[in-house]
């Protein structure tokens, strides 16, 4: 397929690019004769399912490939630099200066030992772009235009000490020091709430606009893509679907896998029976907790019961995962207690019971940092049934076995990978069925679905519905996309600034939010319609960068 390209010289050309990855099978494609350009202050957007090649293709943008990959044929041409045949020494003086890239997991990109303005100013003056006083400036001025809290404060933190999200803001003004030619966003606002998510990509649609840079954008999420590409290329299998100017792309898709992806943006939920009368499984009650001198939760009280879900929504920083922290274990509160069948549970995860730590699994945000990369597939998932329920020998090699098949693994294939040898919805997938390997009461899901591409989200979030009705299974679902609240929730409750905003029967939030930060929130969900951030942000439009 040509793809239609503005005037003059493409910025990037890749031609017949094929790369090859080392498995257990030997080498298998992963990029297979793809075809692409893209010109100065173009935006290309790059969609498919988990393992499409969308992030392999981003990196090889860069002249870069993973571990265990290779290019075995095409070319890449940057602006005249030759990116497979030249020297690592022209390619790594690309890399950071005229090329960025901004990854998807923040958590596992940034350097946990270093501030965050520490390693922002490392590029502009590593690249001699500008010396340290100003690149501190500028870092701050970022920081202002990202968004970020107490701008002229946060750089002087650690990564652990900031929200996901706020960390992924972070990690977007790094990749923006060095005013780059082309920078390649790899699900740059998964782990954003719905309003910071608008602001974010204001951002980066007016550094295109100001500056004439080019950019790849790679996302599951097909209203974000919307917003921001010119085109849009999809990906199947490493290989080309279709590409099209993303109007057209949205009106009239041509290809049938690419009409698949768009049915799959909404699920049916059925809704559970009304709240039965029995005694929950989990009941918070009053809780408080704090990260040194600031207070992250205050007075935070609700119930889930058996057979139910119930979705925690809210902003970046508006204490979801702190609450999930201290159910289970991992964050002390100051008041308050937890509450699991009745029984209290003790504050600190190291003296709860086995029982106690096998009935409360918890499936985290980024799989990248919660799976051990030095262990095998079997290892991970096999750990909690040796552990909680006692399996050994044939035994263990079946139920793993049976979790990855309904987790849609192949086991043959899967069982002896590192996670290095996955890719992120993958890892995912891998994260879950480690929690249903304990065969818990109660999960909690920390952001599951929002590193994973629409059609295995939905896969994803049927087969724990699935699970939770056969095993009369309840989940805690956290989350800043309120689609997958519409699909999977019974009950939502709604928290700003560690307090709980309101609560209730999903329906009756969605169709009538009682507070005004509720309402804000149900407004910012991205829709598809290439127009809908510009209208939505009216005013509010980022400030033009410089």
């Amino acid at each position: 397929m040509t793809d239609t390209i503005k005037a003059g010289s493409p910025l990037l050309s890749i031609r017949n690019l094929t790369i090859e990855g080392r498995s257990s099978e030997g080498w298998i494609k992963l990029v297979d004769g793809i075809d692409l350009n893209l010109a100065r202050g173009e935006i290309l957007g790059l969609i498919g399912e988990s393992g499409a090649g969308k992030s392999t293709l981003g990196l090889a943008a860069m002249g870069f490939t993973r571990d265990g990959c290779r290019i075995a044929g095409g070319s890449i041409d940057f602006d005249g630099a030759d990116l497979v045949n030249s020297g690592e020494t022209v390619r790594r003086d690309l890399r950071g200066k005229r090329i960025a890239y901004v990854a998807q997991s923040a958590a596992a990109s940034f350097n946990p030992a270093h501030k965050l303005i520490v390693q922002h100013c490392e590029a502009p003056i590593v690249k001699k772009v500008m010396p340290r006083d100003k690149a501190m400036e500028d870092a701050v001025d970022l920081y202002r235009r990202m968004r970020l809290p107490q701008p002229e404060e946060i750089g002087f933190r650690y990564p652990h000490q900031v929200s996901g999200g706020q960390l992924q803001r972070a990690m977007t003004a790094m990749a923006m020091a060095c005013r780059p030619d082309l920078i390649v966003f790899d699900e740059p606002t998964t782990a954003l709430d719905v309003t910071t998510q608008i602001e974010v990509l204001a951002t980066i649609r007016d550094i295109v606009r100001q500056f004439g840079t080019a950019a790849i954008y790679i996302s599951h999420d097909l209203a974000v893509v919307a917003q921001m590409a010119d085109r849009i290329t999809v990906l199947k299998n490493g290989r080309e679907v279709e590409t099209a100017p993303t109007s057209s792309m949205l009106r009239d898709p041509k290809e049938d896998y690419t009409k698949s992806l768009w049915s799959v943006r909404s699920l049916d939920h059925v809704r559970a029976p009304a709240r039965p009368p029995a005694e929950p499984v989990l009941s918070v009650r009053n809780i408080d907790a704090a990260y040194g001198a600031l207070k992250v939760l205050e007075g935070v009280s609700f119930d889930v019961h058996a057979g139910r879900t119930v979705a925690v929504v809210g902003e970046s920083g508006s204490g979801k995962s702190t609450a999930a922290r201290v159910i289970s274990g991992i964050v002390r509160p100051s008041l308050g207690e937890v509450l699991f069948e009745g029984r209290r549970l003790a504050a600190d995860y190291r003296v709860r019971s086995r029982e106690d730590l096998r009935h409360i699994q918890m499936v985290y945000q980024m799989p990248d940092t919660a799976l051990n990369p030095r262990q095998r597939i079997r290892d991970i998932v096999g750990r909690p049934m040796e552990f909680y329920l006692g399996l050994r020998g044939r035994e263990l090699d079946r139920r793993i076995a049976a979790l990855l098949e309904q987790i849609e693994l192949e086991p043959a294939k899967y069982m002896n990978r590192l996670p290095s040898e996955l890719s992120g919805g993958q890892k995912q997938r891998i994260g879950i069925a480690r929690a249903l390997a304990a065969e818990p009461k109660l999960i909690i899901c920390d952001e599951v679905t929002s590193a994973l591409d629409q059609i295995v989200a939905a896969g994803i979030l049927k087969l724990l519905a699935g699970i939770q009705k056969e095993k009369n299974l309840a989940l805690l679902f956290i989350t800043h996309d309120l689609s997958t609240v519409k699909a999977v929730a019974d009950e939502v409750i709604v928290m700003q600034h560690g307090q709980i905003a309101e609560a209730g029967n999903v329906g009756d939030i969605f169709a009538r939010p009682a507070s005004n930060y509720t309402t804000r929130l149900l407004q910012s969900v991205p829709e598809m319609d290439p127009d809908w951030l510009t209208h939505t942000l009216g005013s509010r439009t980022a400030e033009p960068f410089s």
